[in-house]
């Protein structure tokens, strides 16, 4: 199956902390889709746990990338994604 990626530059003033992550978490969640979050370093988590996404200490600035499989609903699920890491 094909894979949509997106890469996104971190806006989040703090880095991605508690609320943010939890509501990456709760997206993927809401969309039913299997999402990867990966560093530039190339550390990659599932997005379903809030404590994997917390241990790779995202800071403001960082480029992380987002991978879904190919669907109906993967683009605005990615569209929303970085929506949630482009907020100042």
């Amino acid at each position: 199956m094909n894979k949509l990626r997106r890469q996104v530059t971190v806006a989040v003033h703090n880095g991605v902390h508690a609320r943010p992550v939890a509501e990456l978490v709760r997206l993927a969640e809401t969309h039913g889709m299997a999402v990867s979050l990966s560093t530039r370093d190339g550390d990659t988590v599932d997005l379903s746990s809030v404590l994997a996404v917390m241990d790779l200490a995202i800071a403001s600035g960082d480029e992380v990338t987002f991978e879904v499989a190919d669907s109906p609903g993967a683009e605005p699920l990615l569209n929303a994604l970085e929506e949630v890491l482009s907020r100042r």
